[in-house]
């Protein structure tokens, strides 16, 4: 485990590292561009660059941390990836389900899969599910989010790379957007971030804007008409969970 620089979580922790490109948001990867950088150097994490691995040596960390953090679960892989066996993303839910003191955060473009093995997995409330949905020919990731019995439903929108048209936000409990970093970051529009905290607004829905990209994470910061918007969700199992500002 380590802290992380990202706005909406405080660590990560990453029991597989490595995933392939499936969607657009996937072109400029931060995580496989880190990686690839250490591939060859041996006796590195990422010698093997962002090729799939699993880490099953990591998968006790949680336990042994006991102050309470939000960790933002494979930070540098997807838990959901095809080449993930059934029986490894189980560990690491039951991981997450006896370390009560943290909250998680699990993030997945392989939404058909999530929801295809969310029975079989326990749902305690300090787990989150979020999708991430970059452009309107994705909004229907939303879809299976909803088939989930999670405390906490969320979509990540970033990179935002146009309007989400179509985007049903019934269930969802948080939505965080932004825009691209890096050398070649595709840039996000004021008019689409206004558009989703508006409809976040009408139908109570935390949102938070985590930035306007750029060349860096930083560059463009993270003001939207004049202030941030770090709106979090309260987890009510059962419930649609309701905001903490």
């Amino acid at each position: 485990m380590q802290q992380s620089a990202i706005e909406w979580t405080e660590a990560t922790w990453n029991p597989v590292t490595g995933c392939h490109q499936i969607s657009p948001g996937c072109a400029h990867c931060y995580a496989k561009t880190f990686a690839e950088r250490w591939r060859g150097i041996s006796g590195h994490h990422y010698e093997q660059g962002f090729d799939l691995r699993l880490w099953p040596e990591r998968l006790a960390q949680p336990l042994r941390w006991r102050r309470p953090r939000m960790i933002f679960v494979n930070s540098m892989s997807d838990l959901f990836h095809e080449g993930i066996p059934d029986a490894y993303i189980g560990d690491v839910f039951d991981v997450m389900a006896r370390a009560r003191q943290h909250t998680f955060q699990i993030l997945t473009k392989r939404h058909e899969r999530m929801a295809a093995m969310a029975d079989a997995l326990p749902w305690p409330a300090n787990v989150w599910m979020g999708v991430s949905i970059e452009n309107r020919r994705f909004v229907h990731r939303a879809d299976y989010l909803r088939e989930v019995p999670a405390a906490v439903r969320f979509i990540s929108a970033e990179p935002l790379l146009g309007r989400l048209e179509g985007l049903d936000l019934a269930g969802i409990g948080w939505l965080i957007a932004g825009g691209e970093s890096g050398h070649r970051h595709r840039p996000v529009r004021a008019e689409w971030l206004r558009e989703l905290r508006d409809r976040c607004a009408e139908e109570s829905v935390a949102f938070f804007f985590k930035q306007w990209g750029g060349r860096t994470p930083k560059t463009g910061g993270r003001v939207l008409d004049g202030r941030t918007w770090e709106a979090l969700p309260t987890p009510t199992p059962g419930r649609s969970p309701t905001l903490a500002v």
